[in-house]
């Protein structure tokens, strides 16, 4: 892995993850992905392909640009690594100030954010977009490692 080879997939995931979960994300996906039901889970999973999607399509268009090389195995392996921890930090969505937390909100409350969450009705999305963006580093990291082909 060379650092620019590095550089342009973790700009491209990040460009692409807020493209993804700000502009290409429906009202109607945000406000039911994180509900406790099948209605819920279908809507994070539409909300996870679009963003994949979007994602798959930035790494593309970067490697076309530059004459990058990445594996296709690892640029997958990457995309799901981010596909998964998007749906499970989105199956959240509007539980970050619960009571009674569950999934990665019970971590963020176990690891002392609890009275941030309560207090402050912005925490809730900057967690939520700080571990979004700490597993695209991990993602960029797997599409971007190997040996340069």
């Amino acid at each position: 892995m060379t650092t620019a080879q590095f550089a342009a997939t973790y700009a491209a995931l990040t460009a692409a993850h807020e493209v993804g979960d700000h502009w290409i994300q429906t009202d109607e996906l945000a406000v039911h992905k994180g509900r406790a039901n099948s209605n819920g889970a279908k809507a994070c999973t539409e909300h996870v392909l679009t963003y994949t999607a979007t994602q798959a399509a930035a790494l593309y268009a970067v490697q076309r640009a530059t004459g990058m090389r990445l594996s296709w195995r690892r640029a997958a392996l990457a995309l799901a690594v981010s596909a998964a921890t998007h749906y499970i930090a989105d199956r959240q969505g509007g539980h970050w100030q619960d009571e009674h937390p569950r999934g990665i909100v019970r971590v963020a409350a176990a690891t002392g954010h609890a009275g941030w969450l309560q207090r402050d009705p912005h925490a809730g999305y900057l967690m939520d977009q700080a571990w979004h963006k700490g597993w695209i580093l991990i993602a960029a990291l797997i599409a971007a490692g190997g040996e340069q082909r």
